[in-house]
């Protein structure tokens, strides 16, 4: 019985872990391109300054 329980839980774990990999960095990539996004005409001010 023990050893059902543990792969079980063994195969939940190799179900979720890449699961769970994938959606960090699906949320960091939004997260990189929202702040992109949102930066980026800070980004071009900045760049005009210092080109000037």
């Amino acid at each position: 019985m023990r050893w059902i329980l543990a792969g079980a839980i063994l195969g939940l774990l190799l179900v979720l872990c890449p699961a769970l990999v994938l959606a960090v960095a699906a949320n960091s990539i939004v997260v990189a391109f929202t702040a992109g996004v949102l930066l980026r005409p800070a980004i071009a001010r900045r760049a005009r300054r210092w080109a000037a």
